[in-house]
């Protein structure tokens, strides 16, 4: 028979625990989604992100602007709530989403009629848009 002990100092401790709750929200994620709701769209790169938006009348600058990793949140406000309303109007839904980290890709749209610096942003989880909205 073999005994194991060890000791464990705060960092591991704190480190361990980091460790979980980011095991746990992958799997929360991976969970939330129901299997029968699949995105139309795979976006893995810039230039099918690009043609996506270009089916729908938009030209733009095929590298984005920024990236950014955003967090959808667990609870939405009235906020969220206005702009998941927008989502689901064209056929997303965010609130599949929530706790999930996604990344949001801007593009320069430059056949907005009578306006410069408008943007289109994509809302992209694991190389499918999920959202987005031009601003």
């Amino acid at each position: 028979m073999f005994v194991f002990s060890m000791r464990l100092s705060k960092k591991k401790l704190i480190a361990f625990a980091a460790l979980a709750v980011c095991a746990v929200t992958l799997v929360v994620c991976a969970l939330a989604i129901p299997d029968d709701y699949k995105p139309s769209l795979k976006a893995p790169d810039d230039a099918a992100r690009a043609a996506f938006l270009e089916n729908l009348g938009w030209q733009v600058i095929s590298v984005p602007a920024e990236v950014a990793e955003v967090k959808i949140p667990a609870e939405f406000g009235d906020i969220y709530e206005q702009y998941n309303a927008l989502q689901k109007a064209q056929g997303f839904d965010l609130s599949l989403y929530k706790l999930c980290r996604v990344k949001r890709y801007t593009y320069e749209v430059t056949n907005y009629p009578g306006q410069t610096g408008v943007r289109a942003n994509l809302l992209v989880y694991g190389g499918m848009i999920i959202g987005g909205d031009i601003s």
